[in-house]
């Protein structure tokens, strides 16, 4: 399949932070996104093939849970992983849903995983994101999670009849570095699930989006939040601008606020591929030197992997992780 229709699915998230039932919430937000895509699918034809959702959709975000509340509260369950596939089989669409995630290797911690179902209900990419502020991630158990999982699942990237899928989760758009090494992996299509800012100036993430394209040639599918609710926070704060980038940087749809299937647009791979194999200054992908780089990274000493022993951590451990990687990078005290 060398072309399709791609979808930047904006819809509202309900917070389960204060939720009697956080399970049935739950539940109740995968039986909206199945609606959702639905009527998506009836609205932009049978060409809809991939559909990228925001990020956290099902559940919201921590807002003051410990590791282990939120754990027990917000990760999926064996029915919704089940339901979740049957969105992707029943629409017959590649479904990237960014959730919450147990891990059996690491009983006290979650994950922040984003996964791409196939149209048979079969998860074709797991990612679990590596930058977090207050979460835990498998860098904090590094070299434990790379002993068991191995480099190819900390950076994945999916051969698809749709090309080859990776993902991006919210603000790892700002981390040049991870777009790159997913590109030289093969990556063609960037699916990025956030919840941001919404704002008629261009933003950090925007910005990002952008350059992450140019850099890699490559797309990028960016599903932001239609509002949220069930916490305090205002609600239209992350509400609007969903949107697709091609290859060269240039916007190809773009969402206003609400529960949106405006940012749609065709991705071609064939002229992406052509591009990509054009000779030319443009052509950045192919004039990257990584062994310029590798011994000028490996010099440096910031945020330090293995922070974690498996055990839950408290929030102060998040802020004194970045005190330490602030006074190696400035002498700071």
């Amino acid at each position: 399949m060398t072309a399709y229709r791609a979808l930047a699915l904006q819809v509202p998230t309900v917070a389960i932070n204060g939720a009697a039932d956080p399970r049935a919430e739950i539940r109740a937000a995968i039986e909206r996104v199945n609606a959702r895509v639905g009527g998506a699918k009836a609205w932009i034809g049978a060409d809809l093939r991939l559909v990228v959702l925001p990020e956290y959709v099902l559940t919201g975000f921590p807002l003051g849970e410990s590791v282990a509340e939120w754990r027990d509260k917000a990760t999926l369950d064996d029915l919704c992983y089940q339901a979740l596939a049957k969105v992707a089989t029943g629409h017959g669409v590649y479904l990237c849903v960014n959730a919450y995630e147990r891990d059996e290797h690491f009983p006290d911690l979650f994950f922040q995983g984003s996964l791409i179902f196939d149209p048979s209900g079969e998860i074709v990419l797991r990612y679990r994101r590596l930058h977090s502020m207050f979460s835990p991630t498998p860098y904090d158990v590094w070299e434990r999670y790379v002993d068991v999982y191995g480099m190819d699942a900390v950076l994945p990237v999916a051969a698809t009849e749709l090309g080859n899928l990776a993902v991006i989760a919210s603000e790892e758009i700002l981390y040049p570095e991870l777009a790159r090494a997913l590109a030289l992996r093969g990556a063609e299509v960037f699916c990025h699930p956030t919840s941001e800012i919404a704002s008629p100036d261009l933003t950090q993430k925007a910005i990002g989006r952008r350059a992450r394209a140019i850099e890699n040639l490559a797309y990028v599918v960016s599903a932001n939040s239609g509002g949220l609710s069930g916490i305090a926070i205002p609600g239209d704060s992350t509400n609007g601008g969903s949107e697709l980038i091609d290859y060269e940087g240039r916007r190809l749809a773009a969402a206003g606020p609400g529960d949106s299937l405006v940012a749609s647009a065709e991705l071609d791979l064939t002229a992406l591929r052509r591009y990509r194999t054009r000779p030319g200054m443009p052509n950045l992908l192919s004039r990257v030197k990584p062994g310029l780089w590798a011994e000028e990274y490996a010099r440096h000493d910031v945020e330090r992997p293995n922070g974690l022993d498996g055990a839950a951590p408290g929030r102060a451990f998040f802020v004194q992780r970045q005190r330490d990687a602030i006074k190696r990078l400035y002498g700071a005290t």
